[in-house]
């Protein structure tokens, strides 16, 4: 996998997204993939499609266009109803028509990266209170929890080392080097979406317990 198609790939895992693309769909380069957003009372699905675009599969009468627009001229010829050849005959002018078009996206990656950005701001910004179990947090909310739970997590592993220097906190997780057990704390356990049916509790803090790398449920 590609440096950029890693990266969606982990955009979308972050945001739910899960692909329900058919066999069929996928022969003909269509990639389809749900929200955990519910709208209309049906989950949002948008869909990248190999002959450029990009739309949202549900929610209107048909699915519809989500690529950008650019202004269009067209030049559309006159013409005159000619009840000898019973045709219309052109006069030689021309109607201006001026509207927009919708700009293709060639690449796979380019679109499903379009369908990740244009998601975010209309669904996932503008929409917060339609996500699923309402479990959405903006990313400066998420970034400070994180930042939070680190300064949390340091001065608790401070405390208890300068008793007995036997834990270790790293990447959201405190570890007993005597036993190995793993103390999860409840933030972390949430957005990494560890099961907390079995917890300890560390200065006023709850820590799902991982022991041998199995999470206890």
């Amino acid at each position: 996998m590609k440096v950029g198609q890693h990266k969606i790939q982990s955009d979308m895992d972050l945001l739910g997204w899960k692909e329900i693309t058919t066999s069929r769909q996928q022969k003909n380069g269509t990639r389809i993939f749900e929200l955990p957003i519910k709208k209309y009372g049906q989950k949002i699905q948008v869909g990248s499609f190999k002959s450029g675009y990009v739309r949202r599969m549900n929610g209107c009468y048909t699915p519809y266009q989500l690529n950008k627009c650019e202004p269009n001229t067209e030049y559309h010829p006159e013409r005159k109803w000619c009840e000898i050849q019973k045709t219309g005959l052109r006069t030689g002018k021309y109607f201006k028509y001026i509207g927009k078009k919708r700009i293709l996206i060639p690449n796979e990656t380019d679109r499903i990266q379009h369908l990740i950005t244009y998601c975010l701001k209309n669904y996932y910004i503008n929409g917060a209170n339609q996500v699923e179990d309402g479990k959405l947090v903006t990313k400066w909310y998420h970034e400070y929890q994180i930042e939070k739970l680190t300064k949390e997590m340091d001065n608790i592993c401070e405390e208890h080392n300068s008793k007995d220097q036997k834990y270790t906190w790293s990447g959201g997780q405190i570890t007993d080097g005597e036993t190995g057990d793993i103390y999860v704390h409840e933030q972390h356990a949430y957005w990494n979406k560890i099961p907390n049916s079995v917890s300890v509790i560390v200065d006023g803090h709850r820590y799902p317990v991982i022991v041998d790398g199995e999470k206890y449920k």
